[in-house]
């Protein structure tokens, strides 16, 4: 095991002592050990359940033989720093967590991780650090929030955004506004169209980076946690059989990445977090490369914010599957 330098043999005997001084016994020291790296802040509701997934992920580590430990990095919110100077930390962010979870990991001779990850810059972050230390990793997106009600119909955080620029012609008052502001964000989760974080979700999972169907899942599901144990679960198969991220990034797998985003009509921002992930794994994946992958996909999924529907709907409808199986129809 990778570990092993870190905790065996006689000269390694500090390091065991201060191992169980955090809870470990014998056994759990001989077992691989697997971080449970997360995102989670309690600062805006992208990141706010990932505490708790950590708890199920690492159950579904020591059920499958594994001993977890748990590291936290930064998360910056875009939707709340956008229009004010903290919004030129925001790109930056994705780098100092992708080098946060690289420090943690591989100073502590991790075997395995799983990476629990809620909103713009943390889904690619996830997936550049699983690129760049390379060992057994299986990554999750918290999920999206589900959406709330204002006057009988649905509303996400765009509706928030439009009642802005509303109260700002005059077309709205002040108590509209409030009523939208208040009505929009009902708990956990990332926003709830086909923004950056679900479009970056899905991209993770058509990179085989993230099970299929389990990123998905909405936040508050119920479903959720049984997904972070089951992912727990999984990072222990892929250590068993030394499966590593750059068995599964290759050109192809960044092609139907891009042909995801195209059909779901998926964030721009796809691009460059892609570009990103790409050069931390050796993949020659370029800027010309998403001309030709997405020219001849059809938009297929009528999402926020250019259509009608939102991401918990997407996943009723089948999520990240269902669109899969239509470009397959297609002959995509």
């Amino acid at each position: 095991m990778r570990s092993d330098i870190m905790k065996s043999g006689p000269d390694r005997a500090a390091a065991r002592a201060m191992m169980r001084a955090t809870g470990l016994d014998d056994d759990a020291i001989r077992k691989p050990l697997v971080a449970v790296v997360h995102t989670w802040s309690d600062v805006s509701p992208c990141n706010l359940g990932l505490r708790e997934l950590a708890r199920h992920a690492a159950a579904g580590i020591r059920a499958a033989g594994g001993t977890p430990v748990e590291f936290n990095t930064i998360a910056v919110t875009d939707g709340m720093a956008m229009g004010t100077p903290g919004m030129r930390y925001s790109l930056v962010s994705r780098e100092i967590i992708t080098d946060s979870i690289e420090a943690a990991v591989a100073s502590h001779s991790i075997d395995a991780m799983v990476v629990l990850c809620g909103c713009d810059k943390t889904i690619p972050a996830a997936a550049m650090a699983m690129a760049r230390l390379d060992i057994p990793a299986v990554a999750l997106y918290g999920g999206t929030i589900a959406h709330g009600t204002h006057r009988n119909h649905p509303i996400t955080i765009q509706q928030v955004f439009e009642a802005v620029g509303a109260h700002g012609a005059g077309r709205i008052d002040d108590a509209e506004l409030a009523s939208v502001e208040r009505d929009a964000c009902c708990g956990a989760g990332a926003c709830g169209g086909q923004f950056t974080a679900n479009t970056m979700a899905m991209v993770l999972t058509t990179l085989g980076l993230s099970p299929m169907g389990l990123n998905d899942i909405p936040a508050t599901h119920p479903a959720k946690h049984a997904a972070a144990f089951r992912c727990g679960e999984l990072v222990m198969a892929c250590l068993a059989v030394d499966r590593k991220p750059s068995d599964l990034l290759c050109r192809t797998a960044f092609r139907n990445a891009a042909r995801m985003v195209a059909a779901t009509a998926g964030s721009t921002n796809a691009v460059l977090h892609m570009l990103a992930i790409a050069r931390e794994a050796g993949v020659d994946w370029t800027l010309e490369d998403f001309e030709p992958a997405s020219a001849d996909t059809p938009v297929i999924a009528d999402l926020l914010p250019g259509g009608r529907y939102t991401a918990v709907e997407l996943f009723g409808a089948g999520g990240v599957a269902r669109v899969a199986k239509e470009l397959i129809a297609a002959g995509m």
